[in-house]
């Protein structure tokens, strides 16, 4: 009986591209609002990281807000859109 060895074929795994969520900034929504959306929205932000996005918005007119694959991007802009917040997202480069 002999023994038979299959080469598998070497496969290299390419990372997902990551997309970057934005907050810009509006001049309609209140700080405490755009906060407490950001803490519903995105469930891994603390009080402390979303205040700090809301300011950064509120200070440069632009936040980053997380950085993660496309579909979750995608979710995640959309779900501050539904809140009348204006977000979009850009590819990580």
């Amino acid at each position: 009986m002999s023994v038979q060895t299959l080469d598998k074929p070497k496969t290299t795994r390419k990372l997902a591209p990551r997309y970057r969520v934005l907050l810009h900034n509006d001049d309609f929504n209140s700080m405490e609002f755009v906060v407490e959306v950001l803490l519903k929205t995105v469930s891994s932000l603390t009080e402390p990281q979303a205040v700090s996005i809301m300011m950064e918005a509120h200070n440069n007119g632009i936040a980053l807000v997380i950085v993660c694959a496309l579909e979750h991007a995608e979710f995640y802009c959309e779900n501050l859109k539904l809140h009348g917040l204006t977000s979009t997202i850009e590819p990580e480069d």
